[in-house]
């Protein structure tokens, strides 16, 4: 379950990014930005629910509740750590990679226009 909200999560950051980018024509850190800020409300939402649903089990007061808590307590560790790694990684990661993908694109558009410039001179001439 833990590792279902840690995947979860970053995919529909990551999602709601790349539609940000189709709007937004190519500008990755505006789109990481307003993805960042539109789905922090819903990222902490789901794990803060898992986190406080995992904390009685983590306490274990219950019979047998020493063995059952490291796995609980790495369970919150893990949402805690999955949940600040989706608000601050994944944006700057998508940021950083698309910035890269279209900084490519236009230079590789930019030399394609170059070149029929440079064609267009030569018939001209």
């Amino acid at each position: 379950m833990c590792m279902g909200v840690a995947t979860a999560n970053p995919i529909l950051v990551v999602s709601f990014a790349r539609e940000q980018l189709e709007i937004l024509v190519g500008d990755a850190r505006n789109a990481a930005l307003n993805a960042g800020f539109v789905r922090l409300r819903p990222v902490l939402m789901t794990a803060l629910a898992m986190i406080i649903g995992m904390v009685p089990m983590a306490l274990g007061l219950g019979d047998g509740g020493e063995q059952k808590r490291p796995p609980r307590r790495a369970v919150i560790g893990g949402l805690l750590l999955a949940t600040v790694a989706t608000l601050f990684f994944v944006p700057a990661f998508f940021s950083l990679i698309h910035g890269r993908i279209e900084s490519r694109r236009r230079d590789a558009h930019g030399i394609a226009r170059a070149a029929a410039f440079d064609e267009f001179d030569e018939i001209s001439e």
